[in-house]
Order: C-alpha cells, then structure tokens, then sequence
C-alpha cells in the first residue's frame, strides 16, 4: 500500500519544556502530513487523463501513534497506480509515481512548515 509516514526525531529543547516539545511534533507532524496529502493529490489532478473520484476520495490522512500516515486505504489497485506492482513491468503503464514524487518534495518542504511552528511555541516559553 503506498503511504507516506512523517516521523520527527532528534533533541528540540530542554528537558523542562517536555510538553512544548510534545506540542511542537504534534502540530508539526499534522502539518507535514497534510502538505503530503495535498502534494499527492495535486500530482493525482495533474496525471490521471480520465480520472473517476473513487481512488482520490480514498488518499487520506491520519494519525497512527505519534506519526501521520497518508495512504490510499489499501485500493486494491493503488500499487498499480503508484507503479509498484509487477503488472507494470509487463505493461506500458509504468505508474503514476505520486506517493513517491510528493515525499521527494516533501523532505525539501518541510524546514519551511516546520519552522514557523516551532518560532511560535518557543516565543510562547518567553
């Protein structure tokens, strides 16, 4: 099933501002999961010639623990689309790769969606 997991890890702050920090990943991984989510589907709008709402209305997002998780809820024919299935070796279909190019550019996105959360609940420890 394609997906993409948003997962935060490394020091932040100090260990007196455990809940901010807490505050911080929550909002931060939210945030970065929904960009994810609005990448695949702008690259899903821009691929798909004839596209039928169903696989679309299934890519969503949703928190699993401490991460957030942007899958297609297991559509049988996401693989396929995505282009990991072995059917595309054998066919001219080789994938809409939208799973894959979103998390490309999400790894270069998330700095600038990260920082202003961060900037806002540091201030607020002021």
């Amino acid at each position: 099933m394609p997906e993409i997991v948003v997962t935060v890890h490394g020091p932040l702050l100090g260990a007196g501002a455990g809940h901010v920090v807490r505050d911080i990943l929550d909002e931060a991984t939210w945030q970065v999961g929904a960009q994810g989510l609005a990448d695949v589907h702008h690259i899903l709008d821009q691929s798909i010639k004839h596209p039928t709402p169903y696989y679309e209305t299934q890519v969503t997002m949703e928190r699993a623990a401490r991460d957030v998780v942007v899958h297609d809820r297991g559509v049988i024919y996401g693989p396929w689309l995505e282009g990991l299935s072995s059917r595309n070796r054998t066919t001219r279909f080789k994938g809409y790769h939208a799973f894959r190019n979103a998390t490309q550019g999400l790894e270069r996105k998330v700095p600038g969606l990260v920082e202003p959360i961060v900037a806002r609940h540091v201030q607020a420890l002021r």
